[in-house]
């Protein structure tokens, strides 16, 4: 179990190194909302979640309601219920609930992948070694991001708040250039943006509200004209 779970920190040093990077930016964001570094480090070591915490943060600065908070992360954290799904499936049949559970919360995007790549069945001492070490950088990155946030000039702040922003760039332009419902669908969620910001009604509601409700409809609308094939 020790040289698996020293495995797991091995291959999880290379994601903690970029969660460090991408935390920081997040910081950045968290530090313009009013949150402190100590509550940033404890909120990012229990959520590992760039867009989760990103549209958290956002809301915060917005006084959203906690309905709204709520909603935002279930709906940008959905797909962990998925990859969670897929690890079940690498898990030997003596493996306990509560390594399961423990497992599961583990998971991010980048864990998963290493995890689901892990030979043979999956051993949970190898993901918590990955995790832990990530998630350590991961919380460390968001609380120097707030601590530079609350010392650096405003102009240099804002310049490296634009970094979060080019990482979800990068995140959608790959998939929106080999995907042409994904191109599509990427395209709307700009245009209905910015025809609810000034709609009548619609731009009644919080941008929170605003952002959850187009999240579902172009995302249902997506999978009912072009679903995924099996």
């Amino acid at each position: 179990m020790n040289s698996t779970f020293l495995r797991g920190v091995r291959d999880g040093i290379p994601i903690a190194l970029g969660y460090y990077a991408v935390a920081f930016s997040l910081g950045i964001i968290a530090s313009n909302a009013g949150i402190g570094a100590l509550l940033g480090f404890v909120g990012s070591f229990f959520t590992r979640a760039s867009a989760g915490e990103y549209g958290v943060y956002t809301l915060v600065a917005a006084s959203a309601t906690y309905a709204e908070v709520v909603g935002m992360s279930l709906i940008t954290n959905l797909r962990y219920l998925l990859m969670s799904t897929a690890l079940s499936q690498k898990f030997s049949e003596g493996t306990s609930l509560a390594k399961r559970v423990l497992v599961s919360f583990c998971v991010t995007d980048e864990i998963f992948g290493i995890s689901i790549a892990y030979p043979g069945n999956l051993e949970p001492a190898y993901t918590y070694g990955a995790a832990l070490i990530s998630t350590v950088f991961w919380a460390s990155g968001t609380a120097s991001g707030i601590i530079a946030g609350d010392v650096l000039p405003a102009n240099v702040v804002s310049a490296l708040s634009v970094a979060l922003y080019g990482m979800f760039l990068a995140i959608i332009i790959p998939p929106s250039r080999k995907d042409r419902a994904v191109g599509i669908a990427v395209v709307m969620s700009f245009v209905l943006s910015g025809v609810c910001a000034v709609m009548p009604v619609v731009s009644d509601l919080s941008s929170g509200t605003r952002i959850i409700l187009l999240t579902i409809l172009i995302s249902a609308t997506a999978a009912i004209c072009k679903p995924v094939k099996d």
